[in-house]
């Protein structure tokens, strides 16, 4: 029987992420925790979701998590697989696809997310992956899900450089700019899931992962903090779910050649 109680934040996280998804989205697929929620979604409530790779590979059914978006299980799985060019081109820009799904290095409160540098851009501290397509679909899906563990170096009050452009200064900031999105419309860490307020666009604290108070989510964050009205527990995992995740990241760790915690 799988150990309903001692399920980890970044458990939780996974498991809320992939309920978010429905049997009928089409979902732009990052590598790392959105690929995981991504695949227990689809292994569990919605089997007949597509899940789109940015290498083009489009129908993806793999039985491990890939370590990049060239992985050959993700073309072997797939449905079909199209350039980049048609990718970006027809399917993304094209407005096919009802999920993006990204995560970030820092995080401001209006869903901004910086994946290229800390510091300085000329001399940096830090030199990030960079955006990849990451600016498109923050731009082109017509919704964007964010996953990212809660840090104060990660959850900021402005972040260093504008990689993928979320609700900007908030408000109707999309709009002016002739973005018709939606933009970040869910966040989820490992303590919190986060809806952005319907005028401001700030993201709000709507549902507190089980064991966690409001002093730790501030504790984590860079920014003042506002949680709903309505706030609620998010329901833990359940054993479907656990045991899906646990068994398809114990087949990718056999797969790769890895120890289980290495």
């Amino acid at each position: 029987m799988t150990n309903l109680s001692g399920f980890t934040p970044n458990e939780m996280m996974t498991i809320a992420a992939a309920r978010a998804l429905s049997n009928d989205d089409v979902c732009f697929v990052g590598i790392g925790a959105p690929s995981a929620a991504c695949n227990v979604a689809r292994l569990t409530h919605a089997p007949d979701i597509t899940l789109i790779y940015e290498s083009g590979t489009i129908g993806t059914a793999p039985n491990v998590l890939p370590l990049s978006i060239g992985d050959g299980e993700l073309c072997e799985t797939a449905i079909t697989t199209v350039s980049v060019p048609e990718m970006f081109r027809y399917w993304l820009q094209g407005g096919r696809i009802s999920i993006g799904f990204l995560g970030a290095a820092q995080l401001d409160r209006f869903g901004n997310i910086n994946t290229t540098v800390i510091g300085d851009y000329h001399k940096p501290k830090v030199r990030l992956p960079g955006g990849g397509g990451a600016p498109e679909i923050a731009t082109s899906c017509k919704e964007v899900f964010i996953t990212m563990k809660q840090t104060t170096r990660g959850m900021v009050d402005k972040i260093e450089f504008y990689t993928s452009f979320g609700h900007g200064e908030g408000g109707n900031h999309r709009e002016r700019l002739g973005i018709t999105t939606k933009g970040p419309t869910l966040l989820i860490t490992d303590l919190a899931i986060w809806k952005p307020d319907p005028e401001t666009k700030e993201f709000t604290v709507a549902s507190m992962h089980r064991g966690v108070t409001r002093d730790i989510v501030q504790e984590t964050c860079g920014w003042k903090v506002r949680f709903s009205e309505r706030l609620e527990e998010t329901p833990p995992p359940s054993e479907l779910e656990l045991t899906t995740l646990r068994e398809l990241q114990a087949r990718t760790e056999r797969a790769h050649g890895r120890k289980k915690g290495a």
